[in-house]
């Protein structure tokens, strides 16, 4: 019978979240890493390589140890992810709020947007394995008190938190993928269908000055990050 091996053994899912547990396992030799090194090292790893390169013996690798010494620290590949993701949140600037929610929510924004361009991989996160640990939680203790005086209920408030790293993340990914040829394939497709009589609604688009997808009326693309953005928040916050 194999032996299973170590990335066999953690595969089972843990009780609760990993910040509840203690940085590492009571029994065994005393600690020779810390949950922020080999999170520090998974992000380096997911910068310059991508998310796909991010694994136990890969980032193992990199810190000059064997695969199966990180599973005292952390238990999954999952959990490790959550941990790059909370990290990156460190990266926040949270100044007292100033007064005007969402000229506080758009610098939140703003913010967020640059984090997840330093870091490409983080859109995928926050849009497929949302988490909530220590720096995360600081940022919606920032968003909540922007919001203090806001009427909107508190759990439109944590919608509106969610909202915001949702739809910017959806925003940085898109600027990702999208590059100047593909803009101009898609307005050329655009012009073409406006021109041709059968779609009187996208030819009002371009008749109108807007240019099709969101373009200027030369064709270049509008940032329409803000906008979008405000009009979702207030939608939601009401």
């Amino acid at each position: 019978m194999a032996t299973p091996t170590p990335e066999a053994h953690v595969t089972q899912r843990q009780d609760g979240p990993i910040w509840l547990r203690p940085e590492q396992a009571r029994a065994g030799r005393p600690a020779e890493r810390s949950r922020a090194e080999i999170t520090a090292a998974a992000v380096e790893l997911a910068d310059r390589e991508g998310l796909d390169a991010v694994s136990m013996r890969r980032v193992a690798t990199a810190l000059g140890t064997g695969a199966a010494s990180l599973y005292r620290y952390v238990a999954t590949r999952d959990e490790l992810l959550d941990l790059m993701t909370d990290s990156v949140a460190a990266e926040y600037d949270l100044p007292a709020p100033g007064g005007d929610w969402q000229a506080d929510l758009l610098a939140v924004a703003r913010q967020a947007r640059q984090i997840m361009r330093r870091h490409p991989w983080l859109p995928a996160l926050v849009i497929g394995r949302p988490v909530l640990g220590p720096h995360g939680a600081d940022l919606l203790e920032h968003v909540l008190a922007v919001l203090a005086d806001h009427p909107a209920e508190p759990a439109r408030k944590v919608e509106a938190f969610a909202l915001l790293g949702g739809l910017t993340a959806l925003f940085a990914q898109n600027e990702a993928a999208a590059t100047a040829t593909d803009v101009a394939h898609r307005t050329a497709y655009l012009r073409h269908l406006a021109a041709d009589g059968g779609h009187p609604r996208i030819a009002a688009l371009f008749a109108g000055g807007g240019g099709g997808g969101g373009g200027g009326g030369d064709g270049a693309p509008r940032d329409l990050f803000e906008d979008v953005l405000v009009r979702a928040l207030a939608g939601v916050l009401g």
